[in-house]
């Protein structure tokens, strides 16, 4: 009988290169089994596959001299013609500068914000007051931009803007802030502060959620006060989360604001105000140059992978929460 036993199991056949048949059977076994989760992530995977993944068909266009009439595989091949046309020309360093100026200061100013702003809400004790005050700071994300930059407009009008009328009560003279090139850059950035930094701040109360309340009672039995409570609990547990949106916000540097950028350009303030994706749009549309346009969308979607790559390693390096 054990005889029997040994030869049925030496014939069962183990599964292996050659006879892969037992994996993909228990795969399928696992899929089928979790149908239900599959059916859900369905549309998320179709969205992705089709708006994310097709259209980088059309990347190759970068690389030929595109005509609507051949088509994208139609059109001569250039090569990086167009990617040199862009370095070599005068607007590059102007277009270049300019997005990495925009870019730097909304890092600088608007990436901090959300989390003083979650550290300051988070230590309320009256939960009504909490609660309205984050209903308060999170709003104006549901603005329109086209509506904020009307209001922008409204309030810093040279002659009947809210803005100038207080200066010139002060005794001062009053300033044409939407066509001053030197202002384009402070209003940008803290236009976006006022709009965006409440949102972003539910991130991060959310991560302070998640803290053991215990560790705020034993820093009080200890006689800690609220900031050495959130420097030492409440930063620490939360960092992680921090540093995981700032490598998405670095990978997302040069990505900067397309249609504020353009509905608050001027021909006054066009030397600050022409970032790389203003330029794309002129010159993809307005002139349909498309392979040069999309030349320079390839050469700023590089520039973010490279960014996003080198900071990521960084942080491994230093021992932080990494994306991978």
């Amino acid at each position: 009988m054990s005889r029997t036993i040994t030869a049925r199991r030496k014939s069962t056949p183990k599964p292996t290169a050659a006879n892969p048949r037992k994996p993909v059977a228990a795969r399928l076994k696992r899929v089928l089994r979790a149908w239900q989760l599959y059916v859900l992530l369905t549309p998320a995977l179709v969205y992705i596959l089709i708006f994310k993944y097709w259209p980088m068909y059309g990347v190759q266009i970068a690389f030929r001299n595109y005509n609507p009439v051949d088509g994208f595989t139609g059109s001569p091949w250039v090569g990086l013609q167009h990617f040199v046309r862009f370095v070599n020309s005068y607007q590059f360093g102007q277009v270049l500068g300019n997005t990495l100026w925009i870019a730097v200061l909304g890092l600088l100013v608007a990436f901090p914000i959300p989390i003083i702003l979650a550290l300051l809400v988070n230590q309320l004790q009256s939960e009504r007051f909490k609660k309205f005050t984050q209903t308060v700071l999170y709003s104006p994300a549901f603005i329109s931009t086209v509506v904020v930059v009307g209001i922008m407009f409204v309030l810093l009008s040279p002659r009947s803007g809210l803005v100038n009328n207080a200066i010139q009560l002060a005794g001062g003279e009053p300033v044409f802030f939407m066509g001053s090139a030197e202002w384009f850059r402070p209003i940008y950035v803290i236009s976006d502060v006022w709009q965006n930094a409440g949102f972003a701040m539910i991130v991060y109360l959310a991560a302070l959620a998640g803290i053991d309340p215990a560790l705020h009672d034993a820093a009080k039995v200890d006689g800690a006060n609220k900031l050495q409570r959130v420097r030492h609990i409440d930063l620490p547990g939360i960092m992680p989360v921090i540093t995981v949106l700032f490598i998405l916000a670095i990978g997302n540097l040069l990505n900067v604001g397309f249609e504020k950028a353009l509905l608050m350009q001027t021909n006054l303030n066009l030397s600050t105000s022409e970032i790389i994706q203003t330029y794309v749009y002129h010159a993809g549309l307005q002139q349909a140059q498309f392979s040069y346009s999309a030349a320079i969308g390839l050469f700023n979607s590089i520039l973010n992978l490279a960014l996003l790559l080198t900071f990521n390693w960084v942080a491994r390096k230093a021992n932080q929460a990494t994306l991978w």
